[in-house]
């Protein structure tokens, strides 16, 4: 691989989002649109159709498959996994689906690949869905976009803040579009709760709370041998080399959704695996894309009762399953013995609060808040993430979770599990994304990685 140079004037995070912002103009919400973006009324010809690879075919890989198998105006010729029973079932289920519509009930143009490098390098890829380990996100994204692809990756963006200026740094220079996997923003109950705060609904935020405390930490496993069929160097990438183990990856069908997030070597735990989408909602809610907090407050210094975020204007965001009123601001209306949503919001507010969360979850104080809007639960067909994403590759705009937001929301993760692993108070910079006064949390914002990978 090519040395990547960077430029010689790089941009701060807030120049970077806020133009980012301005090209996208303001969306309070997704947008409904019309067939004729696709073509001849969203059944296009095969030449007109976005050509996809999907990088990652595990349990959340093959759930964005087959999303894609189901649009009319993208086409999936190749797959990528360094799990042979993986890519191969992908490949037979591309093939399976594309012949059920054809008059002779066969297709044979899905080419599956061990090494994403080889999916990249086909010119008729588009676009593609890196929905790897959290450990590939950075290097993957990077790489599609150098090579002219566009790109839809799965959250967290990246397994540091380093990666993650160079994957937005990245998709700006080589002018692709890009959709991060939060895919909250598209959905009516996040979309309506958002409108509401910044309408001022609820008056001036004073607090945020979501769920899913929780990092994770080194950990050294006993040797196993590598399954016939895995390709195990390529599986850790850019990761430090650790012997294999069943506990990091089980070869052939996933039974659940990221084995490996406890071990730190290869993600961040809860606050990235999890927590990362509520802490999206926060962002977007407190209108906050193009910042962060200022400081960082882990419970481990005894100063405060769980991890506890605040914002130059004075809001807080703390991560608890449930406020408890001899340590927490309580609002008023609220039940002490309301958990907070998983992956939702509760914002709080100087005239009520808006507890948001997924499958359209949503309550309010005052009850009446919400009286007069119209009712969303069957409006998730307006809403859909991919095909947002889909539509910006035709148009060239900004998706509505572009990784200008992305990298905001994954930053945030990210000073969570610094402040905890620290076990110290932290001041951040979010403009020149540098923690003030602090080496040791400095050098946790990114990690070596292991020739040849790099960002």
């Amino acid at each position: 691989m090519k040395k990547h140079r960077q430029p010689a004037h790089r941009s701060t995070r807030r120049t970077f989002l806020s133009q980012a912002a301005t090209a996208a103009g303001t969306v309070a919400a997704p947008w409904l649109l019309p067939a004729s973006v696709f073509g001849k009324a969203g059944d296009a010809a095969p030449s007109e159709r976005i050509g996809v690879g999907v990088i990652g075919v595990g349990a959340m890989g093959r759930g964005h498959l087959r999303h894609c198998l189901n649009y009319p105006e993208a086409q999936v010729v190749a797959v990528c996994d360094v799990d042979t029973w993986r890519r191969e079932s992908a490949k037979r289920l591309v093939e399976r689906t594309y012949a059920a519509d054809r008059p002779g009930g066969t297709f044979h143009g899905c080419t599956a690949y061990n090494d994403l490098r080889d999916l990249l390098a086909r010119d008729d890829v588009d676009a593609v869905v890196i929905a790897t380990g959290d450990n590939w996100h950075g290097p993957a994204t990077v790489l599609a976009a150098r090579a002219g692809k566009d790109i839809y990756c799965e959250k967290p963006i990246s397994k540091t803040i380093v990666e993650a200026r160079a994957m937005a740094d990245a998709v700006r220079r080589y002018g692709r579009v890009c959709q991060i996997g939060l895919q909250q923003r598209s959905t009516p109950e996040f979309v309506k709760a958002c409108r509401l705060v910044h309408e001022g609904r609820i008056g001036t935020i004073r607090a945020a709370y979501v769920t899913h405390p929780g990092t994770n930490d080194y950990v050294s496993l006993p040797p196993e041998p590598v399954p016939e069929g895995l390709d195990w160097d390529l599986w850790l990438g850019p990761a430090p080399w650790r012997p294999f183990n069943r506990r990091l990856h089980i070869y052939g069908n996933p039974p659940h959704v990221t084995p490996w997030a406890f071990c730190r070597d290869l993600g961040g735990g809860n606050l990235t695996n999890n927590t990362v989408h509520a802490f999206d909602i926060v962002q977007w809610g407190l209108q906050m894309d193009a910042s962060g907090p200022i400081e960082i407050v882990p419970p481990e210094t005894g100063q405060v009762p769980c991890l506890t975020y605040k914002y130059a204007n004075d809001v807080l965001l703390q991560v608890t399953g449930r406020l408890d009123p001899g340590r927490h601001v309580v609002p008023k209306g609220w039940d002490p013995a309301t958990r907070i949503e998983n992956f939702g919001v509760l914002f709080m507010g100087e005239d009520g609060w808006i507890h948001v969360g997924r499958r359209g979850y949503f309550r309010c104080y005052p009850d009446d808040l919400a009286r007069d809007e119209p009712d969303l639960s069957d409006a998730s067909r307006i809403a859909d993430h991919h095909q947002d994403w889909l539509a910006c590759i035709r148009t060239r705009r900004e998706p509505v979770c572009s990784i200008a937001a992305g990298c905001s929301s994954t930053i945030v993760s990210h000073l969570g599990c610094i402040a905890h692993w620290t076990r110290q108070a932290l001041r951040w910079d979010p403009d020149g994304e540098q923690f003030l006064e602090n080496d040791a949390a400095n050098r946790l914002r990114g990690r070596a990685m292991r020739a040849p990978w790099e960002v």
